[in-house]
């Protein structure tokens, strides 16, 4: 029993922000990271920023200094704070939670940047 629900997306003009989150909630397993992805129209899914039960982080490079990866630890709550948005970050963004079994998605929540 694993789930993992996405929301705030939405459309924003490109220089403005956006806080993705994405609610947990799982079995008793052993969770090795966890992640946003997105996915644009006609493209592949791709890696955005990934967050270890360390605390360590990783980001991808078109996105390196805009956003910024947390996790709300009370809440269970995965979170992806966008900021300066580009029309190229137009996607789905999926969360994503890695075990030692599989991964785990989400259903994913449209971002749209646009004038």
């Amino acid at each position: 029993q694993v789930q993992l629900v996405e929301s705030g997306g939405g459309l924003v003009q490109p220089g403005g922000s956006l806080r993705l989150s994405c609610a947990i909630s799982t079995s008793s397993l052993s969770i090795i990271s966890r992640a946003w992805y997105r996915q644009a129209p006609m493209k592949e899914r791709e890696f955005v920023a990934n967050i270890f039960s360390s605390g360590s982080t990783n980001y991808a490079d078109p996105v390196k200094g805009r956003f910024t990866i947390s996790r709300d630890n009370a809440a269970n709550t995965l979170l992806l704070q966008m900021n300066s948005l580009k029309p190229e970050d137009t996607a789905v963004y999926y969360c994503n939670v890695k075990t030692f079994s599989r991964n785990f998605w989400g259903q994913g929540t449209q971002v749209t940047v646009s004038s």
